[in-house]
């Protein structure tokens, strides 16, 4: 994938490059509909189209890291609980990552081996997703409870459902 071609396609489709990872994947926002600061989250991995990530992606990798490595798949929870109430909402549009610390990803490696996400990908794609729904909903406490019902290792159906539920 020529990674600047690619930089290049996402910024004539009025898109903004928010972070590229080591593997190449581009994360990236769209402009949205829903408030003056609102934006899609999208990413391109190379070879691949392009995607928009969704809860129900990130609580199915999580599962499978939890098969593997249970203490540090919850701190990674953990991590991601942290990053849901501590995001604030953007007043501009791009929107630039608060959180993300790139010296963190250590601290879970072994979970890369696991999955389909990196953990640097998680860390990047889940908290824009998770800054765009401050933005939108900044009241609201729907993924807060999604994963601290997954921390408290709640039945698979009831964590699932709540990934898969939309309010249209």
């Amino acid at each position: 994938m020529d990674l600047e071609a690619e930089k290049e396609k996402i910024g004539k489709k009025g898109g903004s490059v928010v972070y590229v990872t080591e593997e190449d994947i581009i994360i990236y926002v769209l402009p949205g509909e829903k408030s003056t600061n609102d934006f899609r989250v999208k990413y391109k991995q190379p070879g691949k189209r392009e995607r928009q990530p969704k809860h129900i992606h990130f609580i199915i990798d999580l599962y499978i890291k939890l098969t593997k490595n249970e203490e540090l798949t919850l701190k990674l929870v953990d991590y991601i609980i942290n990053v849901i109430k501590n995001v604030k909402p953007v007043e501009s549009y791009p929107p630039k990552l608060q959180i993300f610390n790139k010296s963190e990803l250590v601290n879970f490696e072994e979970l890369n081996r696991y999955g389909e996400y990196s953990i640097e990908f998680i860390f990047a794609a889940f908290e824009l997703i998770m800054i765009q729904e401050k933005t939108n909903y900044p009241n609201g406490t729907f993924n807060l409870n999604l994963f601290q019902k997954f921390r408290e290792k709640g039945d698979i159906f009831s964590v699932v459902s709540a990934a898969t539920f939309t309010n249209k």
